[in-house]
């Protein structure tokens, strides 16, 4: 990554400022990460200085935050046809980031600091457009492609190695306070604008096609699509998410 950097100011000097300011002028990605939430975040409410504190003591505190940001990386530039270089989603990608900051939200949940959690959960909601509870649970290796208007409610899971484009929600169904957001398992690829609402499960490595409303539980490796969606077929391959192909096929298609 420090390579790509200073090739791209050599090629760019005008970006010279930004790269080593984000890239360049640290040692780990974790001091990147947290140069590039801290900056993104920060406003009149909340110092540069002080945010770049709480993320710093997070990863010091929990390594496995570094270790999903990590694979998270890596997701992006395995499976998004735009990235072409791994200080992309630092620099440019807020899916990225937006993921990179939402983690901070629930080590800072689980130390019972709610209030700065939620601070967390308001600045990645007006910077990014991604709405994330600081009480859902995320596994590593997402992909968030676009990442415009997601939404993921309070106990909601992904597992690892998911892959969702914009516009996608995972929510309730109505005021329950319980157990009430969907539970999308290893694998799955979730295409762009669909809803899951209800406490149900998505199976592992399945699909849910775009403009999709899921009300009912997905078995694993099937495609579901529709309003409300239906089984249509078998997901295409073995790991949807990780193909990003979001093509239904003839035999899949409902009839």
């Amino acid at each position: 990554m420090s390579t790509e950097a200073q090739e791209a100011v050599v090629k760019q000097p005008l970006m010279g400022g930004l790269i080593h300011a984000c890239i360049l002028h640290h040692p780990t990605l974790e001091k990147a990460l947290s140069y590039r939430i801290a900056a993104k975040l920060c406003s009149n409410e909340m110092s540069m200085v002080i945010l770049r504190e709480i993320v710093d003591t997070a990863y010091a505190s929990d390594p496995s935050l570094i270790e999903a940001a990590r694979a998270d990386l890596m997701a992006v530039y395995d499976r998004d046809p735009a990235c072409h270089r791994l200080l992309q989603p630092i620099l440019y990608f807020k899916g990225y980031q937006a993921v990179q900051a939402y983690r901070v939200a629930p080590w800072l949940w689980t130390q019972g600091d709610q209030d700065l959690a939620f601070f967390f959960q308001m600045r990645i909601s007006e910077i990014f457009g991604v709405d994330i509870h600081p009480g859902a649970k995320i596994g590593r290796g997402i992909m968030i492609d676009h990442a415009h208007s997601i939404v993921i409610g309070e106990t909601a899971v992904v597992g690892n190695n998911v892959s969702m484009l914009h516009s996608v929600t995972l929510g309730g169904t109505g005021k329950e306070e319980e157990d009430r957001h969907p539970k999308i398992e290893d694998g799955v690829l979730i295409g762009a604008g669909a809803k899951v609402l209800g406490n149900i499960r998505v199976g592992h490595c399945s699909r849910i096609a775009a403009g999709s409303v899921v009300l009912a539980e997905v078995p694993p490796c099937t495609t579901v699509a529709g309003v409300p969606a239906k089984i249509v077929g078998e997901a295409g391959c073995d790991q949807p998410a990780m193909s990003m192909d979001q093509v239904l096929s003839d035999h899949s298609t409902p009839k």
